[in-house]
């Protein structure tokens, strides 16, 4: 009997996938954040000698860290490496909505990501250093900072995507730490202006980026995100929308794997709607 056991164990075993995928925390000395700036790096194992291979930027939201993702949001993050051959990058965003603040020096996110976080990441790991195998997606704060950095810099993210995005901040002036990073909306009009994602649509149009974001009918910013899908259908921007069951929560989030479909099936090789648990 105990042979038997045994035997089926070991066939059981031969049949399972092997995740050997690495989890690396990438530190940076910072001129524009205080140092160290952090970020979890998941990289895919390969056999083929020289592989390289597609990055995907996931930002996390308002309050969470470099550690959100991977620990609590998507847990089996390091096997959807693997399965699908992409490098996942998580740096710690700070509570900034990833802005470069006219407010306090000591919070150049913006200027961290595209002078500082990506050279490095595409110097130390394996990667395809081109925009159309780079993306940049994430949920709520990290929702809007990813298509807040990919259209303000399209030569470096050729895809974008978006989850229960906040991706127009006027509504909210006096939540989530916004007015210390952009002053307060009474005096500071014109920046909360132009810094709104629904603002941002005529340079999406110029930008030439794949574009996917969804919300929940029930989250508490499916009104801006209607908004902004009909402003970029009225605009003509290209892009996949889509409004579907729930709210700002993590019983939301983690049924699709969201945070892949921004590379808008290009680089991601991910179906639209494959599910995240392994």
């Amino acid at each position: 009997m105990k042979t038997r056991i045994v035997m089926l164990a070991v066939a059981l075993l031969s049949i399972l996938p092997s995740w050997a995928f690495r989890a690396d925390t990438l530190e940076i000395a910072s001129r524009y954040i205080a140092s160290p700036a952090k970020a979890t790096v998941l990289i895919p194992d390969s056999k083929t000698p020289g592989a390289k291979f597609p990055t995907v930027y996931v930002l996390h939201g308002y309050g969470g860290d470099y550690k959100s993702w991977s620990q609590i949001t998507v847990p089996n993050m390091g096997e959807l490496a693997d399965q699908y051959g992409m490098i996942f990058v998580m740096p710690d965003g700070r509570d900034s909505w990833y802005w470069d603040s006219p407010v306090d020096p000591g919070m150049q996110m913006e200027s961290f990501f595209v002078k500082e976080l990506v050279p490095t990441v595409d110097a130390t790991y394996p990667t395809i250093a081109d925009r159309s195998q780079r993306a940049i997606t994430g949920l709520s704060m990290g929702g809007q900072g990813s298509l807040y950095l990919a259209t303000r810099h399209p030569d470096i993210f050729g895809n974008a995507g978006s989850m229960s995005g906040g991706v127009d901040i006027r509504p909210f002036p006096k939540s989530w730490k916004m007015a210390n990073w952009l002053g307060s909306y009474e005096d500071n009009k014109d920046l909360w202006e132009k810094t709104a994602i629904i603002n941002m649509v005529p340079q999406m149009k110029d930008a030439n980026i794949n574009i996917t974001f969804d919300c929940g009918v029930d989250d508490f910013f499916a009104d801006v995100n209607n908004n902004l899908h009909q402003t970029m259908v009225a605009a003509g921007v290209p892009h996949d929308y889509t409004s579907r069951p729930g709210n700002h929560s993590h019983a939301y989030w983690q049924p699709v794997c969201r945070m892949t479909t921004p590379a808008a099936r290009a680089i991601t090789r991910m179906p639209t709607g494959s599910r995240c648990a392994a």
